[in-house]
């Protein structure tokens, strides 16, 4: 074999190699790339804090994991092709939204979207708890954060939802800055505004506690 034919030779060899490198990096990056996560029926959505304002005060005092730092939660509702989330926020209230919309309100204010999942042997609870949250539609966000039955926030929407499959429970509520020890800042000044008592120790969830039940399973970002 001539020496052009030999080079030209170790030039293909060398092409086709990095070309199934390249392959196997693409193939690699499709499969760890959670966007490509089919979303079923009763999946959870936890939308990532900010670190300041509402969003960080709620962060602050309740986040339990350093992959768990979240603000928001809400149950997706499929039907047919078309898809919802059932969630209670504060502009709307208990409200079924298109998934699109819900997604876009989440960017424009800059943060993700996480998708969680309850684990197979739990996924026969999911009907009731649609049912359950279809049942509380219309009423009005809780703007204090201490249960009542005439209004709702988010992790209190959903904890309801699945009271009667007991996939979460409700826990005593903290205020406390873990750095400071003491009642945080924000809510100090947020419930004495509202002429409240801070409600600590009072029984309630969120949706970083929400996040850390053993009963569901973590599939990635949206």
């Amino acid at each position: 074999m001539s020496e052009f034919r030999i080079k030209k030779r170790i030039k293909q060899i060398t092409v086709v190699g990095l070309l199934s490198c390249l392959m196997i990096l693409l193939m690699q990056c499709k499969s760890s790339y959670s966007g490509n996560v089919q979303l079923k029926n009763g999946d959870l959505l936890f939308v990532t804090a900010k670190e300041s304002g509402l969003s960080g005060a709620i962060n602050n005092v309740t986040q339990k994991q350093k992959t768990a730092s979240f603000d928001h939660i809400g149950i997706l509702e499929k039907e047919g092709s078309k898809m919802f989330v059932l969630h209670a926020a504060p502009k709307g209230g208990s409200q079924k939204q298109d998934l699109k919309d819900f997604i876009k309100d989440q960017k424009e204010d800059g943060q993700e979207v996480i998708i969680y999942r309850l684990k197979p042997e739990y996924q026969n609870k999911i009907p009731e708890a649609i049912k359950k949250a279809h049942s509380m539609l219309g009423k009005p966000y809780n703007f204090n954060y201490i249960l009542d039955e005439n209004s709702y926030y988010c992790s209190d929407f959903v904890e309801r939802s699945f009271r009667a499959g007991n996939i979460f429970k409700l826990e005593p509520m903290t205020f406390i800055d873990p750095k400071t020890g003491k009642t945080n800042a924000f809510w100090e000044e947020f419930y004495t505004k509202k002429s409240l008592k801070v409600p600590e120790g009072e029984p309630g969830c969120n949706p970083n506690g929400l996040a850390g039940s053993d009963k569901l399973e973590r599939l990635g970002n949206y």
